[in-house]
């Protein structure tokens, strides 16, 4: 990292933030993919934001899920060091099963430079999620993992039997709380929709806060944080929108022959524009 780094000059601050913002009110924490998508949602005046594995991996053109603990790494480096906002770290689950693996790779990305970092309870196997008692210990090791940092990092709890083929929320509401127990400092959920099951999940963690994924406009910013939500994130709804616009336009060209699709596009001015005049930070940032 660079003398010039947001990394290491602003770690601190933008951890101290990441904080402040978790404590009233409610906020978007957009999900970009690479330093362009960052540098853009920065700038359109979102206070923080977080990595997604899923748009991460396929910006690589592999599966989610399918990226070693040394990619993700590098990649929250990146992400981390060209931004001035905090960022939360999409971490999968620790990539590794056991505690104590759980609590190495979380202690290596505390320092990397962002203000947060999400644990899942999906093991990505035929049973999709955690053990109970492993899943609440994996958690435990992570609180662990970052206090012995003394960074401050904050750690969100994921339960995601929603998106696992576990859609059971007594069960996701047992293990957030157990999470909240084992040291999380924000529970999240993704997959949940209603509104009823939302708000139990806010009442049964409070006063801890609640990240809510939105990946439709089944929900808005407002009706969120009348139910108490403290966070929305939109996961890779992002990244899937971008390649949403992309599949259009190429799929037109190889089966039609037309360009309709990429004469709809942002013009090249304005995409200079919306980047600015270079950046402070120097280099490919």
């Amino acid at each position: 990292m660079t003398p010039g780094s947001s990394t290491s000059l602003a770690t601190g601050p933008r951890i101290a933030e990441f904080r402040r913002l978790h404590q009233t009110g409610c906020f978007v924490m957009p999900n970009p993919w690479d330093i362009g998508s960052a540098r853009m949602l920065v700038g359109l005046g979102f206070p923080a934001i977080a990595t997604t594995s899923a748009g991460m991996a396929w910006s690589l053109g592999r599966r989610d899920n399918d990226i070693s603990v040394d990619v993700a790494l590098a990649h929250l480096r990146t992400i981390a060091g060209c931004v001035d906002v905090p960022v939360n770290a999409d971490f999968e689950d620790g990539f590794a099963p056991d505690p104590d693996g759980v609590a190495a790779n979380v202690a290596t990305a505390a320092a990397t430079g962002v203000a947060g970092v999400s644990i899942e309870d999906s093991t990505g196997d035929k049973e999709p999620l955690y053990e109970f008692r492993l899943a609440v210990e994996r958690v435990r090791a992570a609180r662990r993992a970052l206090d012995d940092s003394g960074t401050g990092v904050l750690l969100t709890g994921r339960s995601e039997g929603f998106i696992s083929g576990r859609p059971d929320l007594a069960e996701t509401i047992k293990r957030l709380v157990a999470y909240a127990d084992a040291g999380a400092d924000c529970l999240y959920a993704p997959g949940v929709r209603a509104p009823s099951d939302i708000a139990e999940i806010v009442n049964a963690v409070a006063p801890k806060p609640v990240n809510v994924l939105v990946g439709g406009d089944y929900l808005t910013v407002a009706q969120l944080a009348d139910l108490g939500v403290r966070r929305i994130s939109v996961g890779g709804a992002l990244a899937r929108a971008a390649w949403t616009g992309f599949l259009i336009a190429a799929k037109e060209i190889a089966l039609q022959g037309t360009f309709t699709g990429i004469g709809r596009g942002v013009s090249v001015p304005e995409m200079n524009g919306l980047f600015g005049h270079g950046s402070r930070h120097g280099g490919a940032c």
